[in-house]
């Protein structure tokens, strides 16, 4: 059988399919594929591993008939069609849990480095600027004993509120269910997005893009948050609209925000680029050797798996084996 991969990806992923016999062929381009260079690159290919930045839209899953089993190098698979693939019945999976830390930890280093403007002093710092301790200089704000709220508590929402416990801080929560280990952990409470955006000296978004959660946060949400508060997003770029993002930071309606992902990406809002009280990051919440490799594992696993007539282990569209 043949795989077509979208992008190459670490080494540990395409030795587990290169020793099972199958024959990959790899993206050359370091760079996305256009829509027909996916539908080319998949003609007579039995298995398609993209990524995120892939477009896996219907027209591209009813392009090649032998195709039998899409893997997604991602925890999100929003970028795949998962009712045309269904349809089709042919199984969509992703790669769930293995970077519920990784990114959780990366929410973190943002939220410190905008609170203590460390990109800011950096820059200033390296043009030479410095001229000696100064007790108005880069002020920034206090993360200890201060209210975070979590806009979505699955894996990577819950890991990031637990990493809370050395600030002491009051945590509020914004999720379809209680979660319960938060709760009793964390001692925090489950409120209405309302409540949350009005209270929150911080507010890291961890939610699924789906239609509900488009645009989740824009001007009202923006003009009800606490003129120190401090909005991170390490889920999906257009849960934020970023017009409206981009006037409140300008106008210091909130502090500062911390970004790893985008609305339009790779295209970022130039409204942002010129702003000083963000941060922004080249949507590598993910990125450690680690984190990469296992995914690339788990991804070809479950390649392995869907091409075999089995269920993937991490599939998303269990119906079509009913």
């Amino acid at each position: 059988m043949k795989i077509f991969i979208t992008r190459k990806i670490p080494k540990q992923g395409l030795d587990l399919l290169l020793k099972q016999g199958y024959k990959i062929e790899i993206n050359k381009y370091n760079r996305a594929l256009t829509k027909n260079e996916i539908i080319n690159g998949l003609k007579n290919k039995d298995g398609l591993l993209c990524l995120l930045t892939d477009n896996i839209d219907k027209d591209i899953i009813e392009s090649e008939s032998k195709l039998k089993m899409i893997a997604n190098y991602a925890v999100g698979y929003d970028n795949i069609d998962i009712e045309a693939a269904t349809e089709k019945r042919i199984p969509v999976s992703n790669t769930p849990d293995v970077l519920t830390d990784t990114t959780a930890e990366m929410a973190w280093a943002l939220l410190l480095s905008v609170s203590r403007r460390i990109v800011e002093g950096d820059q200033y710092t390296r043009s030479g600027k410095f001229g000696g301790w100064d007790p108005m200089l880069m002020l920034g704000q206090d993360i200890s004993n201060k209210t975070l709220g979590i806009l979505g508590t699955g894996r990577i929402g819950a890991s990031f509120a637990l990493k809370s416990k050395g600030f002491k801080m009051n945590i509020l929560y914004f999720d379809e269910k209680i979660n319960g280990k938060l709760e009793k952990e964390l001692n925090a409470k489950k409120v209405g997005k309302s409540e949350l955006i009005k209270k929150s000296d911080f507010i890291s978004i961890h939610l699924p893009l789906n239609k509900s959660t488009f645009h989740f946060i824009g001007l009202k949400e923006l003009k009800n948050m606490k003129n120190n508060a401090i909005l991170i997003n390490t889920s999906r770029g257009a849960i934020i609209n970023e017009e409206a993002l981009a006037k409140a930071l300008k106008e210091n309606w909130i502090f500062g925000a911390g970004l790893d992902v985008y609305e339009n990406e790779p295209v970022l809002n130039s409204k942002l680029l010129v702003l000083n009280n963000i941060i922004i990051q080249p949507h590598s919440a993910s990125a450690t050797f680690k984190t990469r490799s296992n995914m690339a594992i788990i991804a070809a696993k479950n390649m392995i798996e869907g091409l075999n007539g089995k269920i993937p282990t991490n599939c998303v569209n269990k119906q079509i084996f009913k």
